[in-house]
């Protein structure tokens, strides 16, 4: 599994014209299931995710979860971030079939509301719009 974190101070998706999830202060996270993964993967890499400290304390060090500034995150699932570019036509060969795929990321999904007030989510395999002001900006990368 992998994520591409970044923090925002807004992010929001849509999905055909209609706004489908929207956060204020928090992450925006684009998340790739590969075919190994599992549901252990996902709870881990959920739980990474809420304990990662990458917003600012008083003192202006990165030393504050998304979880203590009552931030919010936004999931979008990605396959695209198993593409395999050695060749200039991507392969998605690694990326978890869709049912695995949509599985974990319910998964993820559930372990990050027993934590986080609001958790937002685009529509799994459908055309997304994603727009985000990144704050920083920071976004830093998350595998299992």
């Amino acid at each position: 599994m992998k994520l591409v974190v970044q923090r925002v101070t807004e992010g929001a998706v849509s999905v055909d014209g209609n706004t489908v999830g929207q956060i204020g202060l928090g992450y925006v996270v684009f998340l790739g299931v590969g075919e190994q993964d599992t549901e252990e993967t996902a709870r881990k890499l959920a739980d990474k995710l809420i304990k990662i400290r990458i917003f600012a304390d008083a003192d202006g060090k990165t030393n504050l979860s998304v979880k203590d500034v009552d931030g919010g995150i936004l999931v979008i699932s990605q396959f695209t971030l198993y593409a395999d570019c050695r060749k200039n036509r991507p392969s998605f060969c690694h990326a978890g079939n869709p049912e695995l795929a949509e599985h974990l990321y319910e998964v993820f999904l559930s372990q990050l509301r027993t934590q986080i007030a609001s958790v937002q989510h685009g529509i799994f395999g459908a055309d997304m719009k994603v727009s985000l002001c990144n704050d920083g900006p920071f976004t830093v990368l998350l595998e299992a």
